[in-house]
């Protein structure tokens, strides 16, 4: 049976509901961890805001005669404890944490951004304005976050107390080796779960582009001295693999498909920027151009996908039998 524009404005904001639930465990959980007093306060502030979040899109829900799915409620907020477990098990716990901060904001921003589309083509104001509202602070707490890279990078070499910095520098590309392992895996796979002919080329040609990144930076890492981290690639890779079915066990695939791959280049991106600081701290100008010139075309690929938010947003809506320019 075909979904109605209704029941499926209810089901965005239902997921939007979970991602703040995960939201609120991680902003509780940040500051702990943060191993600096600035980024402690970041994420305080944002904690704030994020309560504020979780009450609007249960309120808008409450309005739609709906209610937040406990399941999904349940799985996200373990998702958050699992993201604190994850960073704070890093030996450069604040570089981790502040990375997958800054896409997991990214990947709110994107979730805004198909709600609200969804709620204009429904016909409801008033939760397409409470998306603009929230989008509008989860985009500044992103740059909150990108504006303190530096005090990321610095409070990671403290924690680790590193005393080497070409060491580091060789573990910084291994990482950035096995998120572009991560990077290709979902991207052999995009295509296929696209919807749309002009996302399916936006995959393909970062496809191409991704395959080059990984070769230049493994060329870095071998001229360093150092190799990729088989271990770490195959898990990152097996990580790819993971989502691919989550993708394809859910009804809206193309709009989740956009989302998480605009919130995963921004994780590049993060990733890429610590890394420039870290080559800059051993003194290693060719890695810093490398990582400036890959975080430059990530970027791209990121704009290029929030382009095609209406597209992404259409092709889930035909893929669950809404009609769409009705």
């Amino acid at each position: 049976m075909a979904a109605t524009i209704d029941e499926q404005l209810t089901k965005y904001l239902t997921d939007a509901h979970s991602i703040e639930d995960q939201a609120l465990v991680q902003m509780r959980l940040a500051p702990r961890i943060a191993h600096d007093d600035t980024l402690a306060a970041i994420f305080r502030e944002h904690w704030a805001e994020t309560e504020d979040h979780e009450r609007r899109t249960r309120e808008r829900l409450e309005a739609r005669g709906a209610s937040p799915s406990k399941l999904k409620e349940a799985v996200m907020k373990a998702g958050g404890v699992g993201f604190a477990l994850f960073a704070s098990s890093q030996p450069d716990t604040p570089g981790k944490l502040v990375s997958h901060a800054y896409s997991y904001e990214h990947l709110e921003l994107a979730s805004y951004e198909l709600l609200i589309r969804v709620a204009e083509r429904a016909g409801d104001a008033e939760t397409a304005e409470a998306g603009r509202a929230i989008r509008e602070q989860e985009h500044a707490m992103a740059q909150r976050l990108a504006d303190h890279f530096d005090r990321a990078a610095e409070a990671s070499l403290q924690v680790k107390r590193s005393d080497d910095p070409s060491r580091d520098l060789v573990k910084y590309l291994a990482d950035a080796h096995a998120i572009e392992s991560q990077a290709i895996q979902l991207l052999e796979r995009a295509p296929k779960l696209a919807g749309d002919a002009e996302l399916e080329q936006i995959y393909r040609r970062h496809l191409v582009e991704t395959l080059d990144q990984q070769r230049m930076v493994a060329e870095r890492l071998y001229a360093l001295g150092g190799s990729p981290n088989k271990l770490k690639d195959a898990a990152m890779r097996l990580g790819a693999l993971n989502w691919g079915t989550f993708f394809q066990a859910h009804p809206d695939t193309p709009g989740k498909l956009a989302a998480f791959s605009y919130a995963f280049e921004h994780l590049e991106i993060a990733g890429y920027e610590l890394l420039r600081r870290v080559a800059a701290r051993a003194g290693d100008e060719e890695t810093g151009r490398l990582a400036d010139t890959i975080a430059g075309q990530e970027r791209a690929a990121a704009a290029k996908i929030a382009e095609q938010w209406d597209r992404a947003v259409d092709a889930s809506l035909r893929e669950v039998g809404v009609a769409v320019g009705a």
